[in-house]
């Protein structure tokens, strides 16, 4: 029963599909982040869906792009999207730490966070609209679960930049240990996939994912000190972005 609370917290959190509603538990969250991969299962699932309707129905190339690139905030909510965008405000105001992470606090938006999500729109659309082989959809489906993958492994790894907030709050009650190592297990078995579908384009696509994960390190610790909740959805929309732009490549020039 723990770990159907735990599934159901991890989709009421990071999802808009409907689950059971029922108080939670210090408990039932303890292993919550290991079921976060499975949003972005169900989101590569309804992106590969997509494009199998497009081809059967011969939609346009410019309402398969759209919609494609529409279906993972149709399922998040845009819950990512706006630590991508809290978290682009504070990289772009040059202030100390300190204020920084007074900046990702602000509720209001601005300029630079509008600026980079019209600029991260435009290119992550541009490039799936550029994926017209199935095996390199296929490969980008599979990203979605291992972008959610490390970002669990970032949450209990990753040093936390402030002593509250949801991100520390989930970190501090986890389970760390068994949500670290179940993380771990279903990344590999997700990059095994990946490799399996094409040895080649799944290095390219993987090695993408992992190099957004190690900038994401580095960034976080030298502009905040650490992470937060905004920076786990900023790296969530990196992580996505820079395998769908690997893929898009090699679909250009194979």
């Amino acid at each position: 029963m723990r770990v159907l609370k735990s599934l159901a917290i991890a989709f009421s959190i990071y999802s808009k599909i409907p689950v059971p509603q029922f108080e939670w538990k210090e408990e039932d969250m303890k292993y919550m982040l290991c079921f976060f991969p499975w949003i972005g299962a169900v989101i590569g699932g309804c992106v590969y869906l997509w494009d199998f309707l497009c081809v059967i129905f011969d939609i346009g190339k410019i309402c398969h792009a759209l919609i494609g690139a529409a279906i993972p905030l149709m399922i998040t909510g845009g819950f990512h999207v706006d630590g991508f965008m809290d978290t682009m405000d504070a990289f772009h105001s040059y202030q100390s730490k300190e204020k920084k992470l007074e900046i990702l606090k602000d509720s209001h938006i601005g300029a630079f966070a509008v600026i980079m999500l019209a600029l991260y729109g435009n290119i992550y659309i541009g490039a799936f609209s550029e994926i017209a082989d199935r095996n390199l959809l296929k490969l980008v489906c599979f990203g979605f679960f291992l972008a959610r993958c490390l970002s669990g492994i970032s949450v209990v790894s990753f040093p936390s930049a402030k002593k509250d907030g949801m991100l520390y709050l989930f970190a501090s009650r986890s389970e760390k240990v068994i949500v670290k190592w179940a993380l771990y297990l279903q990344g590999i078995v997700c990059i095994c996939f990946m490799l399996w579908q094409s040895l080649f384009w799944g290095i390219l696509v993987v090695s993408a994912a992992l190099l957004s994960f190690c900038y994401y390190y580095h960034r976080t610790k030298k502009e905040f000190g650490g992470i937060t909740g905004d920076t786990a959805g900023y790296f969530v929309l990196i992580c996505e972005a820079g395998m769908m732009i690997v893929a898009a490549g090699i679909n250009v020039l194979m």
